[in-house]
């Protein structure tokens, strides 16, 4: 179907509505999500290599935040945009959600709202503060700005998950009545799903983060650019995001026995189980045909042993529900089995990097690990994408679960589909321009118009006078 909508009926009209909406919608989301965990994750990667340079008096690794910083800003720079149109696209797309449930979800975007500002002056203060500021107060800058990405993960995430299983209001008068009685912004805000949602989540910012700068860094590496300061990168990078992908895999485990619970149709269309099942295996790969799952592997009783620890353990199929209210279970699956493989996958070359560090000190120096570490920066981020494609598609027909159908959402306006195409141009021209500026930044620092000197006086004053300010 076209996302261009000229149709005559009103119907079809809002059809077209539907499915450009949705594209917009998902494209949006998929763009900024990506600059979102730069902002939440990226400053606690300046503050190791900022401590190190302080801790070490080492010029190397204070240069490496210097530089991050200022990459640091032109992301954010761009995050602030691209986070600007998710803003409108909410209520300009879905005025029939938010028209309906601002009083109980306003609350969660006015306090995420508050802290990406906190971020935004910190992260100024920071980028100004190397000649103003003493080294110990400067490198504390970057820690209001890592607090505040946390909390506003967490406030932003409250409402995704309040979509997912909605509370903080008389669902039972609504369902009823239409109307939207005893409202508690709080109840809303702490629902049942955003601990598991959010303790997934903001592990998934430093994974992606950690490893897209190791990525940059590797590539470097295999250019020939084989300096202190690549090392370094990478190394912060890998580090980071080596605590990270346990950790995410340990609450990915939490997350999944949760929604077995809490939202089961999205756990069955994730599992590609159609019939509720006593010893329901574990599918491997596999699409569903007319009914029939074909073209997997499937493991005995391993979602069940995996859900209940229990081979005989029950678990809901998508037969529960109406066709009618199923999410595309094909969709889901693959989304969900692509996030497995590819989380796994970062486990072992981080098992990989981390044994070798451990008995030589560093990370190895292989093409082959240099390679695959090129290569997880994007992996991580398509992990990332199928990740939410799994929340968000799995969740269908409900843009809230149970309350609130995404077609009773959608905007009855015509020519959103003009409206996508104009967002693909502005991200285009943002993305390129993000590539033009980091790209002239790294030639210059290349060519050493750049030099390591980090505090103390103008960098036109003779070298003897350029002192580390003592922390």
């Amino acid at each position: 179907m076209s996302v261009i909508p000229v149709l005559a009926s009103e119907s079809a009209v809002n059809e077209g509505n539907l499915v450009a909406a949705r594209w917009l919608m998902a494209f949006s989301l998929g763009y900024h999500i990506i600059l979102a965990c730069f902002g939440v994750a990226f400053p606690a990667l300046i503050y190791l290599a900022h401590r190190r340079g302080i801790k070490h008096d080492d010029l190397d690794a204070l240069t490496l935040a210097r530089r991050w910083g200022k990459v640091a800003a032109v992301l954010f720079a761009i995050g602030a945009v691209s986070g600007t149109v998710l803003s409108f696209e909410m209520g300009l797309l879905w005025p029939g959600f938010m028209g309906t449930f601002g009083d109980v979800i306003g609350l969660a975007f006015a306090l995420e709202g508050i802290f990406f500002f906190l971020e935004a002056i910190f992260l100024g203060v920071y980028l100004y503060g190397w000649r103003g500021l003493s080294a110990k107060v400067h490198m504390a800058t970057l820690l209001p700005i890592a607090i505040s990405g946390i909390f506003g993960t967490f406030f932003i995430l409250s409402v995704n998950a309040w979509m997912n299983e909605p509370a903080g209001f008389d669902i039972d008068t609504y369902l009823a009545t239409g109307e939207v009685t005893d409202v508690d912004p709080w109840a809303a805000m702490f629902n049942s799903a955003v601990l598991t949602q959010f303790a997934h989540m903001l592990p998934a910012t430093y994974l992606v983060t950690g490893f897209l700068v190791a990525s940059v860094y590797a590539v470097g590496w295999l250019r020939g650019r084989q300096d202190r300061l690549h090392r370094m990168g990478m190394t912060i990078g890998f580090t980071v995001a080596a605590i990270a992908v346990p950790v995410q895999i340990f609450t990915g485990d939490l997350a999944a026995r949760h929604l077995a619970e809490a939202q089961p149709t999205k756990f069955a269309a994730m599992e590609l189980l159609t019939e509720t099942t006593a010893g329901a295996p574990t599918t491997l790969g596999g699409v569903l045909i007319d009914g029939e799952v074909r073209y997997a592997v499937e493991i005995p009783n391993g979602t069940s042993l995996l859900q209940g620890f229990s081979a005989d353990h029950e678990i809901q199929g998508l037969n529960e529900v109406p066709e009618d209210e199923q999410p595309p279970a094909n969709v889901v699956h693959i989304a969900f089995q692509l996030m497995l493989g590819i989380g796994f996958s970062l486990l072992g070359l981080i098992i990989w990097g981390s044994f070798v560090r451990w008995r030589k000190g560093r990370l190895p120096e292989s093409k082959w690990f240099v390679r695959a570490l090129v290569l997880a920066g994007p992996a991580s981020v398509i992990a990332l994408e199928a990740g939410w494609t799994t929340t968000e598609v799995g969740r269908q027909p409900w843009i809230a679960q149970g309350v609130m159908l995404v077609e009773e959402a959608v905007t009855p306006r015509q020519g959103i589909g003009w409206l996508l195409i104009g967002l693909i141009v502005l991200y285009g021209s943002l993305l390129l321009a993000s590539i033009v500026v980091t790209r002239a930044m790294s030639a210059r620092w290349r060519r050493g118009e750049d030099p390591p000197a980090p505090y103390g006086p103008p960098v036109d004053e003779p070298a003897a006078d350029r002192e580390l300010v003592a922390p």
